[in-house]
């Protein structure tokens, strides 16, 4: 069994979990425990049912170490098969019993949490490839199946997805579906919606859908879009189809320096428009790159890998090191930062560490077109630094498009503690609102969950009205994750 817990633990204070929201809260009738209870494995206990209410948000992180979770569930519901997650949806929304999907819970945005109590559905037990079609290069796998697991199966048949979050190890294929993520190798093979060739979801009401299932089809709107990115507020994902590729039979690296971030921000983006697409392009700021990848405080280095067929892989890297050498002041640096990249790039334990001695530390990630990048970069740092007790921003460039990147900002402040939660809402707002000025987007891969909800009026505009009116007409008694993304509370 693969352990899911989020690193900070859940101590009870005098016996006692606490919640920290005070939402309204739906409890489960007795009644209809024993009608879900017939259906799948369903677990009451309540130490166990708070433990699974939470994932990695940093916000909950603090609240776990004064036992608290931001809410709790009723009960678990662990179903097995599509037919037991229809019959567990009809009967909540029969009874107006709000229902929070849950996989391996690694997002950071609280996305997982049940803010009105109910159901929480942990899709964990639905793993496993179906099928594998090694002719076509496309995999069938049930929700619940870890990264590490799809691609051990997939190695076996010479093929790899190539979807590598830096939650690879405790991150689900619905999860990844859910919050429309993005693997550190995806300028190679694209974020998780490039990879979806079909969905199985099962509605609010317990009907059973299936979308896309064909290349390029042209069938109407594509509704594998309508649930990729919905965060279970549409609609539980039970099977998957995704994109395939041959596992890599070649790689190479390539490390980069430049006199400051504008300018490796321009090579990236030639070396985008020039059609070649590394694995890895990861541009990081001079702060970053002294703390992480062996620069100076001075120059701004710039990591690149690439895997595939080697005369694909050869050309690619051949256009890396002329758009980099073509910048004025980039050099070659020691290639063996990307093995200590690769080494390290999971590990978080340095953040969590800095939460338990009472710092604000949070990453927001977000995209914008190249013309508009240099400005963001400047303008988030500047917002972020200027809320009161905050001590660092910082920024890398982690995925590349031919139109836009994504940048990933890390800051850190140390407030009081009675002030930690008005601090880190007041670096989230002002990191937020200055991306939006600058016509930056609000997330790329982390997604919305309970965090982000309070911008998604500022984010899609009246889009937000086209988004709460499907979401009515697919969950009408909203009992699908309620209170995220924006949608109506209620």
């Amino acid at each position: 069994m693969r352990d899911i817990t989020p690193p900070i633990e859940l101590v009870a204070r005098d016996g006692v979990i606490a919640d920290r929201l005070d939402s309204h809260r739906v409890d489960v009738p007795t009644s209809v425990v024993d009608e879900l209870a017939a259906i799948c494995a369903v677990d009451s206990n309540p130490p166990k049912v708070a433990e699974a209410s939470r994932d990695w948000w940093p916000l909950s992180m603090k609240w776990a170490l004064d036992g608290m979770v931001p809410r709790s569930g009723s009960v678990i519901c662990r179903p097995k098969t599509t037919d037991e997650v229809s019959k567990v949806l009809r009967i909540c929304n029969a009874n107006r019993i709000p229902v929070t999907p849950a996989g391996g819970r690694s997002g950071v945005c609280g996305a997982a949490i049940p803010k009105h109590g109910g159901v929480v559905l942990d899709t964990t037990a639905m793993q496993g490839v179906v099928d594998v079609d090694d002719i076509s290069l496309v995999v069938e796998v049930l929700p619940g199946t870890f990264g590490p697991d799809l691609e051990d199966h997939l190695g076996r048949f010479g093929m790899t997805v190539g979807h590598y979050p830096q939650s690879f190890d405790i991150a689900t294929v619905g999860g990844w579906v859910a919050c429309r993520g993005a693997g550190q190798y995806s300028t190679r093979y694209g974020k998780i919606e490039d990879m979806v060739v079909g969905l199985e979801v099962v509605l609010a009401d317990g009907t059973v859908v299936r979308t896309g299932g064909a290349p390029r089809a042209a069938a109407g709107p594509d509704l594998n879009q309508l649930f990729l990115g919905s965060e279970g507020t549409l609609g539980v994902v039970t099977r998957v189809w995704l994109r395939c590729h041959p596992s890599p039979a070649s790689e190479r690296r390539a490390v980069y320096g430049f006199r400051d971030f504008t300018s490796g921000l321009d090579a990236c983006r030639r070396i985008m428009q020039r059609g070649a697409t590394p694995a890895v392009l990861r541009l990081y700021d001079a702060a970053e790159s002294k703390r992480g990848q062996g620069g100076d405080g001075e120059v701004c280095v710039l990591l690149v890998l690439d895997e595939g067929d080697e005369a694909s892989v050869s050309a690619t890297m051949a256009i890396v090191h002329e758009e980099c050498l073509a910048t004025n002041g980039a050099l070659p640096r020691d290639v063996e930062a990307v093995e200590r990249w690769l080494h390290h790039r999971n590990d978080t334990s340095a953040l969590q560490g800095l939460t338990r001695k009472g710092f604000v530390v949070d990453t927001m990630e977000i995209t914008a077109s190249w013309s508009r990048l240099g400005h963001i970069f400047d303008a988030a740092r500047e917002a972020l630094l200027s809320v009161e007790h905050a001590r660092s921003a910082t920024c890398h460039l982690s995925h590349s498009y031919t139109d836009g990147a994504c940048l990933y900002f890390t800051f850190a402040a140390s407030p009081p503690a009675e002030e930690f939660e008005s601090t880190y809402d007041a670096l989230w707002d002002s990191g937020t609102r200055a991306i939006l000025r600058a016509g930056g987007n609000l997330s790329h891969h982390h997604g919305v969950g309970l965090n982000r909800a309070r911008f998604m009026a500022e984010a899609l505009g009246p889009g937000l009205a086209v988004l709460r009116k499907i979401k009515s007409a697919l969950d009408p008694h909203h009992i699908l994750n309620p209170g995220k993304m924006g949608l109506d509370d209620d």
